[in-house]
């Protein structure tokens, strides 16, 4: 039950981390929009940031229409309580996908390699799916507090 609710938060970070990635490797400009050179000197967190909207908007989504007709909740309702049933949930996930990207990045392939990951390289693409791994262990205890305190729906 637990495994599902992580799983299902997870649905929506990998869908929202993989458009969020496409988009920066296919226009780059939207790292600099996020803060790459102003905030960022390392390319990789201005995308984390795209990652966590586009992970946040999805997630949601994805629990809303599991929320609002269960709980038969009005819209605002409904989006009220995806956002409380993933907020905690998705940033979990986030935490450790974010956390293993950046040992892969900063620590493992300059090392190996001597190079650093980036999206055009399906290496980076083969770590993601390693982070994502990363990321449901991290969001697993977040999800069975949520699901015990009954604030996330059991599957």
């Amino acid at each position: 039950m637990v495994a599902k609710g992580a799983m299902h938060c997870g649905a929506g970070c990998t869908v929202g981390d993989i458009i969020a990635e496409s988009l920066a490797l296919a226009s780059p400009v939207i790292a600099v929009w996020a803060g790459w050179h102003s905030l960022f000197s390392e390319k990789i967190f201005a995308i984390w940031i795209v990652d966590y909207i586009f992970a946040f908007v999805l997630g949601v989504a994805f629990q809303y229409f599991t929320i609002k007709p269960t709980r038969q909740l009005s819209p605002g309702e409904g989006i009220r309580h995806a956002m409380k049933a993933d907020a905690l949930s998705l940033t979990a996930w986030q935490v450790g996908m974010y956390g293993f990207m950046a040992i892969a990045q900063f620590v493992l392939f300059p090392k190996l390699l001597g190079q650093k990951l980036e999206g055009s390289m399906p290496e980076f693409w083969f770590m993601m799916q390693i982070a994502m791994m990363a990321g449901l262990l991290t969001s697993y205890p977040v999800n069975w507090w949520l699901i015990k305190a009954g604030v996330k729906e059991r599957m």
